[in-house]
């Protein structure tokens, strides 16, 4: 049995390049009138991917250390609480199903009875 390998053709490989960012174009100021991107480089497997200049966003307001950092302690509390919470209730199943096999093999003393310490 021959094994046949796949046909890779040129054009499906294309090698993007990144500009570096510079002082001269900064990310925030692509949106300014008179800014013209540079033109679509054609290669010989068809148009160049385009940059990444569509996906930048202008900063409208300075970054709010304090208010991430609430954001942040907040997740962490609730996903501590979350873990809390789940792992009380994989407890509180484990529990009732080791009461109900109990009670389903016939035993009698199944019930758990806590006992507080005498002082």
């Amino acid at each position: 049995m021959k094994t046949e390998l796949p046909i890779q053709r040129d054009d499906e490989h294309v090698v993007v390049k990144f500009r570096p960012r510079t002082s001269a174009h900064p990310p925030g100021h692509r949106n300014e009138p008179g800014h013209r991107d540079e033109p679509v480089q054609r290669t010989e497997s068809g148009p160049a991917a385009k940059d990444l200049s569509r996906y930048e966003r202008a900063r409208d307001e300075p970054d709010d250390f304090r208010h991430r950092m609430l954001a942040n302690v907040a997740a962490l509390a609730f996903t501590v609480a979350l873990t809390a919470i789940g792992i009380w209730l994989a407890m509180s199943i484990a529990d009732l199903r080791r009461t109900q096999d109990c009670v389903l093999m016939g035993r009698r003393d199944c019930a758990r009875i806590s006992t507080m310490p005498h002082s």
